[in-house]
Parts: structure tokens; C-alpha cells; sequence
């Protein structure tokens, strides 16, 4: 289940740890929408959260917004959307929608299915287009069907059978997510490997690396092989990439987080503010201070 915001002196966005409802195999938990209302006041709907665990939400009925990482989504009958661990979301009014909600921790599934799903591709979310393929509609639909009678069916399996089971039917669910297919019906092409290399790097060594040759030199690329993988599985050039990943976080920290702008500089390892402030300025049309006084605004 969703526990409450857990605030530090740090200065860091607060994490939303993972708590298995009592009785249940913990790592993975299925609820409606109607559940997680029932659950949770009107105020822990509006503050934004940064869960340390997976939510695949799927709406059935009705229209839901939800914003993640800055970026709001429309999500419409028949619509998914898969946010990862770290990811800062903000959900919408609930009121107009119906759907169910999957929470799982990544250790839950195999290595296997953790792997061939990209579960540790945290560079935004899984939106399956609305409304998607008939094909891909239908095997999402069975999945979670399966998925969600498995969890409230506790009790007619002993525990360990019954937590096999959740773990086999939560991997056709997500490795049916991430490998959709397209409405002709043909496979999506895979990342290839410069590109999974190298945002693996970045995403390891964003706080102190910004420079593309350091990542070719890192790596054992050219400058120019990994600006040409990084093109064509993201649609933007690796120095693109890598300034988009610290200003990400440069937003979350400054939406959501306590530090002052001097103090995110050096978490970001900018040689001075003045710097981090123009990198930043440059990027967004804003400084650091005015970014943080308009978000914090519209809450």
C-alpha cells in the first residue's frame, strides 16, 4: 500500500517506501481506484509523491490526469500508465475515473522478466496510447484480469504456490507492457545496446559527468556512435539526453525538496550557483528560484 510522505532534514524529496497490506505477499499489491480512494484523504491525492516502487494504473472508465515528472497525461478508457521507482507523480481528481492500480517493488519479479521487461529504464513512463490495438488490448486486459483474481484469491493457495503465482502473472503483465507491439501488429524496435549502455552511465553518473566525451571515453564509443544511438532511440542527441537528466532532477529537487538552490548546485556538482542558475535558465526559460516559486504556486 501507499504510505504517508516521510519527511527529513536533508533537504531530499521524501520516498514513499512499499507496505504489503497485512496478510498479503509482500512486494506486489492490486486495488481499484474505488479502493484507493476509500484508502486515502483528499490532501495525499494533491501533494506529489515519489514512490519507491512500480504503479501500473489502467483506466477503464472515464478520464483521469495524471502529472509525472512535470508532464501531465490524459489517461482515457483504455489507457496505461507505468511509473517507475524515483519518478515524482500527482494524481488527479479520482472522482471521474474507474480502473485498477498495480504496485510492485522490482525485486518481486525474477531477474529474468526484471531484465527483458527494462524495469530499470527510469527515464519516464510507459503510456500505452489510447485506444490501443485491439490485440493489445485484449492480452493487457486478460493479464490483469488473471493478475487481480490471483491477489484476491489469498487463502485458496497456501502462500508460497499463491506468491508464485502473483509472481508469474505480475512478468506477462509487464513484459505485455513493455513490448506492445503497434497497431499493425508489428514488433517495436528494441533499444540497442550503445543506447542501453549509455543510459545506464548517465544514469549513474548524471550528479558529476556532463560531457558526452566522458561518457564515449567511459564506455568505449565514439562521441558520435552514442549521439547517433541516443538519436534514434530517444530522438535527441547524448548531450540532449544528459542535459535533460540534471535538469529533471534539478526540478524535482527544487519542486519537491527543501535545499536551496546553492545547496542543489553542489548536489549537482556545478562549480558555483551562478552556474547551475544559468545552466538551468538556459534550459528552462527560468532560474532555479522563479521555477520553484511557479510549481509551488499552482499547488
Amino acid at each position: 500500500m501507499m504510505a504517508k510522505k516521510r519527511h527529513g532534514d536533508s533537504g531530499e524529496i521524501p520516498e514513499i517506501p512499499f507496505v504489503a497490506p497485512a496478510g498479503t505477499p509482500a512486494g506486489v499489491e492490486v486495488m481499484s481506484l474505488d479502493d484507493l480512494r476509500r484508502r486515502l484523504a483528499a490532501s495525499d491525492f494533491a501533494r506529489p509523491q515519489r514512490p519507491a516502487f512500480h504503479h501500473l494504473l489502467h483506466v477503464a472508465a472515464g478520464t483521469l490526469r495524471h502529472t509525472v515528472d512535470f508532464r501531465a497525461h490524459v489517461l482515457r478508457p483504455g489507457s496505461w500508465i507505468w511509473v517507475r521507482p524515483g519518478q515524482v507523480q500527482q494524481w488527479g481528481d479520482l472522482a471521474g475515473a474507474e480502473g485498477t492500480l498495480v504496485l510492485f517493488e522490482t525485486d518481486f519479479l525474477d531477474p529474468a522478466t526484471a531484465a527483458a521487461a527494462r524495469v530499470d529504464d527510469l527515464h519516464g513512463t510507459v503510456l500505452v496510447p489510447h485506444p490501443p490495438a485491439d490485440a493489445v488490448a485484449r492480452a493487457l486486459d486478460l493479464a490483469l484480469a488473471h493478475l487481480t483474481h490471483e491477489f484476491h484469491a489469498l487463502g485458496q493457495l497456501p502462500l508460497a504456490p499463491h506468491t508464485a503465482a502473483l509472481r508469474h502473472l505480475l512478468a506477462v503483465l509487464v513484459l505485455r507492457l513493455a513490448h506492445p507491439g503497434t497497431s499493425a501488429g508489428g514488433p517495436v524496435p528494441e533499444p540497442n545496446e550503445t543506447y542501453a549502455r549509455f543510459v545506464a552511465a548517465v544514469e549513474q553518473h548524471f550528479t558529476r559527468i556532463r560531457r558526452v566525451e566522458d561518457y564515449a571515453r567511459m564506455l568505449g564509443y565514439s562521441s558520435r556512435t552514442l549521439s547517433r544511438a541516443t538519436l534514434a532511440a530517444a530522438g535527441v542527441n547524448a548531450k540532449e539526453f544528459i542535459d535533460r537528466r540534471v535538469v529533471l532532477e534539478a526540478r524535482r529537487l527544487l519542486a519537491h525538496g527543501d535545499a536551496t538552490a546553492s545547496q542543489i548546485a553542489h548536489q549537482l556538482a556545478f562549480p558555483n550557483p551562478t552556474h547551475f542558475s544559468k545552466y538551468f535558465q538556459r534550459r528552462t526559460g527560468q532560474t532555479p528560484i522563479a521555477f520553484r516559486t511557479t510549481v509551488r504556486g499552482r499547488a
